[in-house]
């Protein structure tokens, strides 16, 4: 079970304008918990007036190795969000020694190092957890090539930038590196302009063997992973080898399906080895649902994107108003998002310890 834990604040480095990285010192006795798989995310918690904020922030730092120590810092990149609660706080007031609520790794955007070639496009903050899986591949796989292509908005907005460059530098051989700029001229390199589905299609043939990548790791905003992933569709890469993280979703993004509740209903959750039954009230999720009875219950964002709280659906029906998490092969297997899940029979059962 994903747990939070108070951790120092050990750096706050301003990368742009609008965003900071933000370094966090790990206690020997819980780098055990905080071990992670290149590709991860942190939850991170604060209470404002009251109400309790919960804001998922992807690991940029490399992985440990396996058999060793767990890790004794965990890096994160915060962007600012118009009026967001969140990563308002975290760019002008968290400072050096205070101390966060920060949950132990989860998340499934994930690369285990392995040879082969591997490819990512990234829009903006997209960059994060992929600068992890980049740099703890390229470290700890000799048999291994990556092509990173990126889009930003000018230069002076491009996270990270520094880390990449070194990245580059480290492995030049190993590492291809595309930036295009959507708002402004490159002196070299590619044009300015978005990369949508009909740019990358051109473009990716001309960059590398598509049929030849191990595996595609596409993670931004919600318009950018589509597009390239209907590219990517298009060139006859399999969905298998398709791996998404969606960090920004506009209101109406996506249907949100609807369905005829049942007049009554209750959810049986199994929660850490203990399970119970609850009914649901009109309209919630089920989520809020055990929320209201297991305060415990694992969750972080509450749109659909993180995967936070995905759940195992045992018996029952229920329907998902968005899902912007879970793969088709783990909804297949019968695992919903708790947040987004509302029952459509009387009973439904779900087992967040699977």
């Amino acid at each position: 079970m994903a747990r939070f834990h108070a951790l120092p604040v050990a750096a706050v480095d301003r990368i742009t304008d609008d965003s900071v990285a933000l370094t966090f010192d790990v206690p020997p006795e819980l780098r055990e918990e905080y071990r992670h798989t290149p590709g991860q995310h942190l939850a991170l918690r604060r209470r404002c007036d009251g109400t309790e904020i919960r804001r998922t922030y992807s690991i940029c730092s490399p992985a440990p190795e396996p058999g060793a120590a767990g890790p004794a810092t965990l890096r994160v990149g915060v962007r600012l969000v118009e009026s967001g609660a969140f990563s308002t706080y975290a760019l002008k007031e968290i400072n050096v020694g205070d101390e966060l609520d920060v949950m132990t790794p989860a998340g499934r955007f994930t690369l285990e190092p392995a040879p082969g070639l591997y490819a990512a496009i990234v829009g903006g903050s997209g960059i994060t957890p992929v600068l992890s899986i980049v740099s703890t591949l390229l470290e700890r796989e000799p048999g291994a090539r990556f092509c990173l292509i990126r889009s930003d908005r000018t230069a002076a907005s491009t996270m990270f930038l520094e880390e990449v460059a070194d990245l580059k530098d480290r492995h030049p051989e190993r590492l291809q590196l595309v930036t295009v700029l959507s708002r402004e001229e490159q002196q070299a390199g590619l044009p300015s302009g978005r990369l949508d589905q009909e740019r990358l299609t051109a473009l990716l043939p001309a960059l590398l063997p598509v049929a030849g990548v191990a595996g595609w790791f596409l993670c931004g905003p919600y318009g950018l992973v589509q597009g390239a992933e209907r590219a990517l569709r298009g060139l006859g890469v399999e969905r298998a080898r398709i791996h998404e993280e969606i960090f920004h979703v506009d209101a109406g993004a996506a249907p949100v399906p609807s369905a005829d509740a049942p007049a009554h209903s209750t959810v049986t959750a199994r929660l850490d080895g203990r399970g119970g039954t609850w009914p649901v009230q009109d309209g919630e999720s089920l989520l809020e649902t055990v929320l209201r009875n297991r305060p415990d219950a694992p969750y972080a964002c509450k749109g659909g994107v993180c995967g936070t709280c995905r759940a195992y659906l045992v018996s029952g029906e229920v329907r998902m108003d968005r899902n912007f998490a879970l793969e088709a092969e783990e909804t297949g297997a019968g695992y919903v998002l708790a947040c987004q899940s509302h029952p459509v029979t009387e009973k439904v059962e779900l087992d967040f310890d699977r």
